[in-house]
């Protein structure tokens, strides 16, 4: 079994041929978690779930690119996230890339946290987005930092047990090992099959604590580079992995596919 981790078939991109692309999914064994990116997309995340229970789940959240759109009505959101497809809270975090005004920087803070605490209350895990300014680590240090405060204290760690996913990774192998000791996993989408500055990063992550992604229908992987991206092809972000660790690409299906299930509760 593959495991798309991180996907948004729910999105427009699939409108015409969303039940095609289901159906390869059934057949080909790959399960999915669709992402909320704000109320109504996370909605339709959820419904879209609902149908396919056998493979398929939902994460809803509040994209920090979109926290202009919408006020985070924390109740709505918590209503929507009690529904059994739901899984995860997210996507949430920082992105320094589009979102430089001031405005979105403080509120990018603010929803961030209302999810993190979201996510401790249901006792689910976080996807992370972040994505740093130019030659810099500091989308991932702000949330990682925020995080910090938010993990249970003492010896024994009293509290509820939190954690989550760093998707779409692109940071160093000191932030990914920061995110690791916190308890998070990685997850590698399609640009590690054409980008090879990716292998020192993958080569170091435990095959343990790694997801597997599309982010569809965005980042195609080669051979579908420039094209929309689909959830099928998540198979070659595993295979890629499978070539830089010098392992059987059925041996990271299986253990990618078991951490998604892990970290997400999916029985």
């Amino acid at each position: 079994m593959l495991f798309d981790s991180h996907c948004h078939l729910h999105f427009r991109q699939f409108d015409n041929d969303r039940e095609e692309i289901i159906k390869k999914l059934r057949d080909f064994n790959i399960g999915v978690i669709n992402i909320g990116t704000d109320l109504e997309e996370s909605e339709k995340a959820v419904e879209l779930a609902k149908k396919h229970p056998d493979f398929m789940w939902a994460s809803v959240g509040l994209h920090p690119n979109d926290n202009l759109k919408e006020n985070f009505d924390i109740d709505k959101y918590r209503k929507l996230a009690k529904n059994e497809s739901v899984v995860a809270i997210g996507e949430c975090g920082f992105d320094r890339i589009r979102s430089l005004e001031t405005d979105y920087a403080v509120r990018q803070k603010e929803i961030f946290i209302k999810q993190i605490k979201l996510a401790k209350e249901l006792n689910k895990p976080l996807v992370l987005h972040c994505r740093p300014s130019v030659s810099t680590q500091d989308a991932y240090e702000d949330a990682i930092n925020i995080i910090e405060n938010f993990l249970p204290t003492g010896d024994p760690p009293k509290g509820e047990k939190f954690n989550g996913v760093a998707h779409f990774f692109s940071g160093s192998k000191e932030t990914a090992k920061k995110f690791l000791d916190l308890g998070f996993y990685i997850s590698f989408a399609g640009p590690i099959t054409f980008a090879p500055e990716y292998k020192e990063i993958v080569e170091f992550v435990p095959l343990n604590r790694i997801l597997v992604e599309t982010d569809a229908p965005f980042a195609a992987p080669a051979p579908y580079r420039g094209k929309r991206n689909e959830p099928a092809y998540v198979e070659f972000v595993a295979r890629k992995i499978a070539e830089w660790k010098g392992l059987d690409f059925e041996e990271v299906a299986q253990h990618t596919a078991e951490n998604t299930k892990k970290l997400f509760q999916i029985k």
